[in-house]
Order: structure tokens, then sequence, then C-alpha cells
């Protein structure tokens, strides 16, 4: 199956937007085992524009990677803005429409979810200074290269597996969400 996308990355956005960099530096930055080697589509990114589109997508994605097979895995990312309360909460909204669609819990529950708490911009913030406040927004980025570096350094935090000091409380949220996806793959990262 020398084609098979071993990961697809749904994410709000647009493909030239900072989210698209900041996950395919920090997915290429891990290299985990259990991925394709370099060269080949180790990972494909689906930019879904709003929040409300990246729901829609997700029950019809899921399908695909559970036709796909095991070794396939859907990642969403999305931004958990003010009206939801955290990111359980955001993903009953994704359940809520795959349910509708059909999609079973225990495949639902394949699906690795990445939420940012108001914008990405929050976590490079903190990657960057040791410090953001996730009740407001992070500074917008005026150069793509500062996610790029952001996300390699978060590649090395995941790498080391060392405990982060003042994390933000969805960065921590969605790097226990990565680890159950390692632990179900099997490997070192």
């Amino acid at each position: 199956m020398a084609g098979r996308t071993q990961i697809v990355c749904l994410c709000e956005g647009e493909k030239s937007s900072i989210d698209t960099v900041f996950i395919n530096k920090l997915m290429k930055s891990l290299k985990p085992a259990w991925l394709r080697r370099e060269g080949s589509n180790v990972i494909r990114l689906q930019p879904c524009g709003s929040r409300s589109e990246l729901i829609k997508q997700t029950p019809r994605e899921c399908r695909h990677c559970m036709d796909a097979g095991a070794d396939t895995t859907l990642m969403v990312w999305s931004d958990c803005d003010h009206n939801c309360a955290d990111g359980e909460a955001l993903k009953a909204e994704f359940w809520k429409e795959a349910k509708q669609s059909g999609i079973k819990l225990d495949d639902f529950n394949r699906i690795v979810f990445i939420f940012a708490r108001d914008r990405l911009e929050n976590w490079i913030e903190f990657l960057k200074t040791g410090r953001t406040n996730e009740n407001s927004e992070g500074p917008r980025l005026k150069d793509s290269r500062e996610a790029a570096e952001a996300a390699k350094k978060l590649a090395d935090i995941c790498t080391a597996g060392e405990p982060v000091k003042n994390m933000p409380p969805s960065l921590d949220w969605s790097c226990k969400n990565w680890r159950a996806l390692v632990k179900r793959m099997g490997s070192s990262r």
C-alpha cells in the first residue's frame, strides 16, 4: 500500500495559515516510529475553513480512515474558543455530529483531538516565552517561521517526555490525547 496516508490532519483555517505550518512542522519533527519513512506521504493536511465546516467533515474523514485500515489515524485540530468550556465540551460537539452521521463510538474514540484554547497563537506564545494567558487571544504572528520554530520546540518537549512547568491547560489536554495515540500505536513517541 505504497500510497496510503498514515495521518490525516483536519484543521481550521486555510492552506496558508499558521495552523498548517505548525501542524506540518510538528508532525515531521516528531517522526514517530509508526509513521512512514521520510519522503513518503507521512501526513495529509486538510484545512476546512471554519469550525462548523470542520465538524461537518470529521465523520466523512473518520469513515475514510477506518476504511483505509488501522494504520491510518485521523487528527482533528481546532480552536476551543470562549463559547465552549474546554476541550471535552468541544469534543462533545464533534461527537454529536459524528453520531448523527452513523459513526460508532469506538471509531470516534480513535480520533486524536488537538484543541488550542482560543487560538494556536497562545501555544506559540507559551513555547516562545514560557507563559501565556489562555483567557485572551495570543498575539497574531507576522511570520510563519515563528510557528515552525514553536512546533519544533513542542516536538522536542514531546520527545523528552519531561514534565513542563506552567503548560497551558489546552496544550496539556491535547498532549494527553497524543500520548494515548502513541500508546495505542505501541511506539516510544
